[in-house]
């Protein structure tokens, strides 16, 4: 090598460093914040939808298969445009007031803690008639071109979560109890078997210093919306093992990628409660040039 390319050389190593030391590293997990309650009657439009993870967030390209986890808002007396969401399921859980969702050629009216599954290529749009704020948490999953859509169903099953039992499930102690909501097409466990990539969405009630033990899945993403109480999350792992504790509130949600360890400890002080609202959804076989 001649001194001019030595030089040349020389001279683009630091704009080479500063390149690297730039790039955006990928996220094993992610954490954001919705709020729980509040009317936030100054919408600035009858629908809105605020993004927590996927759609309309700086880190969605980091989701392999959720496309939207967010707040949907509802003005009184708002109507929301119509869509169909061809080979995208959806489940909605009521946060706030009382929605009213058309699905195909009907009209459900629902009431918080009301949760529902929306199959691929169906119409739905979301009207508000009463005089207070809704709000609704949309989750949305790609299906993989690979799966064959089956026809819809017509009607839609809403369930409330106050009807779905309690129960342990084995692997965690029994510290926590979970409701099984929303769970594949081939099960028969949960309230609602009706989806493609959802392997399940659950509901978590923590009792006083219980924990779900924190453990990963390989072949899935994860989310969990903290709805009441406080503890600690769980959320990736040290060189040790050691998982990575942090501190965690009421509204805070966490996305974990496959393989990230993910787990919840309670505060342990006598009748703290916390309940932890959950989906997990099974990721596409990886590219060839993966």
């Amino acid at each position: 090598m001649n001194f001019r390319n030595i030089l040349l050389l020389l001279l683009l190593l630091p704009t080479l460093r500063l390149t690297a030391q730039n790039r955006k590293v990928d996220p094993t997990w992610l954490r954001r914040s919705i709020p729980i309650a509040g009317n936030r009657e100054d919408l600035p439009v009858p629908c809105r939808y605020r993004p927590v993870f996927g759609e309309g967030d700086p880190d969605s390209p980091t989701l392999r298969t959720v496309t939207r986890f967010g707040e949907f808002t509802l003005k009184p007396n708002a109507s929301c445009a119509a869509e169909v969401r061809e080979r995208e399921e959806e489940l909605y859980f009521v946060l706030q007031g009382n929605p009213v969702i058309h699905y195909g050629a009907q009209a459900y009216t629902t009431q918080p803690n009301d949760f529902t599954y929306l199959a691929p290529g169906m119409g739905r749009s979301m009207t508000n008639s009463s005089p207070q704020i809704a709000r609704v948490l949309i989750m949305t999953f790609k299906i993989p071109p690979q799966v064959s859509i089956r026809a819809a169903s017509p009607t839609l099953r809403i369930v409330n979560l106050k009807d779905v039992k309690e129960q342990t499930v084995a692997g965690h102690p029994s510290s926590v109890l979970y409701k099984l909501l929303v769970g594949p097409g081939t099960a028969t466990r949960d309230a609602i078997d009706q989806a493609y990539v959802v392997t399940s969405l659950f509901w978590m009630d923590f009792a006083p210093g219980g924990t779900n033990f924190p453990h990963h899945h390989e072949a899935a993403e994860e989310i969990y919306l903290l709805i009441d109480g406080q503890g600690e999350m769980v959320a990736g792992s040290g060189m040790d093992g050691v998982e990575g504790r942090y501190r965690a509130q009421a509204g805070d949600a966490y996305y974990f990628r496959p393989n990230c360890t993910v787990g919840f400890y309670n505060e342990n002080k006598p009748e703290a409660k916390a309940h932890i609202l959950a989906v997990r959804a099974r990721i596409p076989p990886p590219d060839a040039d993966d």
